[in-house]
């Protein structure tokens, strides 16, 4: 029988060595438009695979970094599974093209315009016509604090509660942009959902979280009687876990797996 000497335990790493990533600053506008650019075409794609497309409804958008009054946004009638950043068009708020050669959906556009407009901490917004979005959005209901993720939106989104056709005018815009006030999402009755975000990323999770909760919600209703977390955690998770910084976070494996397996959408 023989004994050894036990190996030293590693060494751990230093925390500063640690990768971690982090939004990332740009010298120039320019840069921080290609950034947006890619970061947008990157979000429709997602937006393709998740099936939150419905014929030509649809979009996101990313304010120009130099130009406040202009945004990018998916031109009309491409799908979001194919889009490039070169496909991608610039509008301004007026909703005329000022870069590019193909349409905009004008009546989706007119909604993001006017949100832009009374939000100017935002840099993107957010809405499709996904399928379980639409189907709380006919409850007319907000979320339940019923899961830890569902807390992210707590008392942090409002509902629109009218329907009044398809949105082709300046005024629904600004009702649309009154419901949503300080909050990161809203609820369209009748309609779907819309989330804004001081990034492209943030505001493409809070939607694609926000669509997932609206899921859970009904398959748990649908089941028997959830169980709400209470207000004092139901706020407390959501000073955690409900900033643009976290979802901007949660997002970025995401963004690897579609930058990495869809390298033409850089084109």
């Amino acid at each position: 029988m023989t004994s050894e000497t036990p190996a030293p335990v590693p060494a751990p790493v230093p925390v500063e060595q640690l990768h971690f990533a982090m939004p990332p600053t740009h010298a120039t506008a320019a840069e921080e438009r290609q950034y947006r650019k890619e970061r947008l075409a990157a979000a429709l794609r997602l937006f393709g695979q998740y099936g939150y497309e419905e014929g030509v409804s649809g979009h996101i958008t990313a304010r120009d970094p130099q130009y406040a009054d202009c945004f990018w946004v998916n031109p009309f009638g491409l799908s979001f599974a194919d889009m490039t950043v070169s496909d991608l068009i610039l509008v301004n708020g007026e909703g005329q093209v000022v870069e590019g050669r193909s349409h905009v959906n004008q009546a989706a556009f007119l909604v993001h315009a006017q949100v832009h407009r009374a939000r100017p901490d935002v840099v993107a917004v957010a809405h499709t016509h996904s399928v379980h979005g639409r189907a709380l959005s006919a409850l007319g209901e907000l979320l339940d604090p019923i899961t830890q993720e569902a807390c992210a939106f707590y008392e942090d989104h409002a509902l629109y509660d009218a329907y009044t056709g398809v949105s082709v005018d300046e005024e629904e815009g600004r009702w649309i942009a009154g419901a949503l006030g300080p909050h990161k999402a809203v609820i369209l009755r009748n309609h779907g959902l819309l989330t804004v975000g001081d990034s492209v990323d943030a505001a493409a999770w809070w939607f694609i979280a926000m669509e997932r909760c609206c899921q859970v919600q009904l398959a748990a209703k649908a089941a028997g009687r959830p169980v709400p977390i209470d207000h004092k955690d139901a706020v407390a998770t959501r000073d955690q876990l409900g900033g643009d910084l976290v979802a901007w976070i949660n997002h970025q494996p995401l963004w690897r797996r579609i930058s990495r397996a869809e390298p033409e959408l850089f084109a």
